[in-house]
């Protein structure tokens, strides 16, 4: 009988496991205002949390491909744009990522950030940066 039950937890753990969507890889970033490919964001796992950098920037202007946030008022203040830390202390809960931050290395604000995997296409991240009860949700497509 026991051996049966830890067969069977054993498995509810597996299919749950395979279930669960990742985040991390690498993310092509789509502004949700232009529409526009904006950047390749790397997600990674560092200890417990899931954090983010930006790999490369898209679609800039020729002498303007590696900016600095200017705009930034922590740590990241005049920091290059390319290799910075723009997700931070995400939470995995379940099937969603959140009680981290993102940053906008366009104007410097730093947003509360959920993130998850589509339901239906597990190349697509919805990514939610807020502030109360204000948000903006951008789509990010997985690079292969």
């Amino acid at each position: 009988m026991r051996t049966k039950l830890s067969l069977i937890i054993a498995l509810l753990l597996f299919t749950v496991s395979i279930n669960a969507q990742s985040v991390i890889g690498k993310w092509k970033t789509i502004d949700d205002e232009t529409g526009k490919e904006k950047s390749i964001v790397e997600i990674y796992k560092k200890g417990d949390k899931v954090y983010g950098k930006i790999l490369s920037l898209l679609n800039r202007e020729p002498g303007d491909e590696d900016p600095l946030c200017d705009k930034c008022t922590d740590d990241r203040k005049n920091k290059h744009i390319v290799g910075m830390e723009i997700i931070r202390d995400m939470e995995q809960d379940d099937e969603k990522y959140e009680d981290g931050t993102i940053t906008d290395p366009n104007n410097g604000k730093i947003y509360d950030c959920k993130m998850w995997v589509d339901e239906e296409n597990n190349k697509v991240l919805k990514v939610r940066g807020y502030i109360a009860f204000f948000y903006r949700t951008q789509t990010w497509y997985k690079v292969e």
